[in-house]
């Protein structure tokens, strides 16, 4: 029986984490197997990609660049965690997927979304996520959540401007896929927003 796949989407200090764990819970009172993973990131190879990637030493590296070693850390993380999981029938559960680079390069560094996800057509298999959890939250607030939080990476550390970008982008992308990706408000409190999410999903389980 094939598993399913869930991906957490929305900008920086959204509160990706908490409900991912959350949603965990749930799923395995449900009697799931869980997988967890996270983007970029989630394997040996893909990890080492992550260090590239958000380096705040590396200012210096190219849209396109960035936008390439996101999809490689990607395809290793399909292959190896994703692809095998869902086909033996278990649920993953992933902080960010390809619509995170659709929203980062494609609309916020200006690469294109078409671009991106076609650069991201091999990288994925196929394996689209059946629900999609955006967090939408302004990006003021999630990047002073941030900074409270930890030492910002490279990604992190960019402009107000980017990060406005980012969270405009994720609702644009939203309603061009209403049917796979939910919008919750994440200034909410976590229990309201846990509740929203289960909801979401024990529609999609029936």
């Amino acid at each position: 029986m094939r598993g399913i796949f869930i991906s957490m989407e929305g900008p920086d200090g959204s509160g990706k984490s908490t409900q991912l764990e959350l949603i965990k819970k749930y799923l395995e009172e449900k009697g799931y197997e869980i997988i967890i993973t996270r983007e970029p990131g989630g394997t040996k190879i893909s990890e080492a990609v992550r260090e590239i990637i958000l380096n705040k030493d590396y200012t210096e590296m190219g849209y396109m660049t960035e936008a390439l070693l996101y999809a490689s850390a990607r395809a290793q993380l399909v292959t190896e965690v994703i692809k095998p999981a869902i086909e033996s029938g278990k649920a993953v559960i992933s902080d960010r997927f390809v619509d995170s680079s659709a929203v980062y390069q494609g609309m916020a560094r200006g690469l294109g979304v078409e671009n991106v996800y076609k650069i991201n057509e091999f990288a994925i298999q196929g394996m689209m996520p059946d629900l999609t959890i955006h967090l939408d939250l302004p990006a003021k607030v999630g990047i002073s959540r941030k900074k409270d939080q930890k030492e910002l990476d490279r990604m992190e550390m960019e402009t107000l401007d980017f990060h406005e970008k980012v969270a405009e982008g994720y609702r644009k992308l939203a309603s061009l896929a209403p049917d796979r990706i939910f919008t919750i408000d994440a200034t909410q409190d976590i229990d309201t927003i846990h509740k929203q999410i289960v909801e979401k999903i024990e529609s999609l389980l029936d």
